[in-house]
């Protein structure tokens, strides 16, 4: 019996990793991807895969119309928060400068705390919660405490 690849239209991933990074960034623009699978670590990948494609600038904007984008379609327009998807990719771009890491994967396991310890990084920077913030979910808010690089 041949090896066929799986049609996502019929087989849908359990897992974001199950897609290819060009299908992921595919299917997050377009709306196609399973909201249930646009975990924290999904939207960690997302910020990563666009500053591996762009300066840092464009991948904030990328990083934050895909996610906002994607809310809208799938969501009440409600969850999206601008100061903290800024925060994420530059604290990703933080890590991806001492990475040596060539995959999402080499690069999670090379940086765990994105994962497991996202919201200490964040404090570091900010001192309190950005989703306390007045005005950090429409505007972006620099942090107070200590600035991202």
């Amino acid at each position: 019996m041949p090896c066929t690849r799986p049609n996502l239209e019929t087989h849908r991933p359990n897992h974001h990793l199950e897609v290819s990074n060009e299908q992921f960034i595919n299917d997050m623009e377009k709306g196609g991807f399973p909201p249930n699978l646009f975990t924290h670590e999904a939207h960690i990948r997302l910020a990563w895969l666009y500053l591996n494609q762009f300066d840092e600038k464009v991948a904030i904007e990328k990083t934050c119309h895909t996610i906002q984008n994607f809310n809208q379609l799938h969501g009440d327009g409600t969850k999206f928060h601008l100061t903290l998807t800024v925060a994420s990719v530059k604290v990703v771009q933080h890590f991806k400068k001492k990475s040596k890491a060539t995959t999402f994967i080499e690069f999670i396991n090379e940086n765990p705390r994105l994962i497991q310890a996202f919201q200490s990084l964040v404090l570091k920077h900010y001192g309190s919660n950005p989703l306390t913030i007045e005005n950090a979910k429409t505007e972006y808010v620099a942090p107070g405490l200590l600035p991202f690089d």
